[in-house]
């Protein structure tokens, strides 16, 4: 397995008054950052004020567009159409490349978020319109999905540059698939348990699932939710850990490089 790997983690999911997480401290420790684009979470404000810090601490950013559903936080299954998925992903990718524009920042990838990451990692027409609202933002973005799904066949279809996620923290099904977050267990939210997870999947290519059963993974990229309670101590102990076994934590764009 290579032995360079990014970190990323999804940010500026709060709104208003309402806070998510302290983006502040995780940012610390990831390379790179999916920023919240309004629909799910995220207001302008958030927005700018989490891309300054991803730019201070020189982490990529990356769009993270999700259903429009504050209320449900994105995470509740929508009926849209494909044609809807690509217009507000489109809409929302614009919305922060003009923001990184403003701060001389450059938008690195693209990260559906919630149930829109979740559905169209199985149904093609979804994923497709998330590639092509990708593409046609602007050519050069990564799309950052689940390797071996719908997400990696439409990127290659479309013509965008693909990078594989992993979640360290997240209960995974052998078929691959990530465990639903109704069922007790899905989220793990032990520091230790999960740097060892992050290990694994560095060194060994495979990370546990369902039953014990040992799952086949390729990361470019390690997932942290920011919105995990632990998350600051997850991101501190991921980093030690992965620092500690030689492994090289880079940006999205320089992992791919290798």
């Amino acid at each position: 397995m290579k032995r360079i790997v990014d970190l990323n983690s999804d940010l500026g999911e709060g709104f208003g008054l309402w806070t998510m997480g302290d983006d502040a401290c995780i940012l610390q420790y990831v390379t790179s950052a999916n920023i919240a684009c309004g629909f799910h979470a995220g207001d302008p404000q958030t927005m700018l004020r989490t891309v300054q810090g991803a730019h201070e601490r020189k982490a990529a950013v990356g769009a993270h567009p999700g259903y429009p559903d504050l209320a449900g936080f994105g995470r509740r299954p929508m009926s849209c159409s494909p044609e809807d998925v690509y217009a507000f992903c489109l809409y929302q990718i614009g919305a922060l490349a003009a923001v990184c524009r403003a701060e001389g920042v450059s938008l690195c990838h693209v990260k559906p978020h919630g149930a829109l990451y979740t559905q169209s990692s199985i149904d093609h027409r979804l994923a497709a319109a998330v590639a092509h609202a990708t593409h046609d933002a602007a050519p050069d973005l990564i799309l950052l999905g689940l390797a071996g799904t719908e997400h990696e066949v439409a990127a290659r279809e479309v013509g965008v540059r693909f990078a594989a996620e992993v979640f360290a923290d997240r209960a995974y099904m052998p078929d691959g698939s990530l465990m639903s977050r109704s069922r007790t267990g899905s989220v793990l939210d032990d520091p230790v348990t999960v740097a060892a997870r992050a290990l694994q999947i560095v060194e060994d290519g495979t990370v546990e699932a369902e039953g014990g059963v040992l799952i086949a993974v390729q990361a470019d990229s390690i997932c942290l939710h920011g919105d995990n309670p632990a998350a600051c101590r997850i991101a501190a102990a991921v980093r030690d850990i992965l620092n500690e076994a030689g492994v090289r934590l880079r940006p999205l764009r320089e992992v791919l490089s290798r």
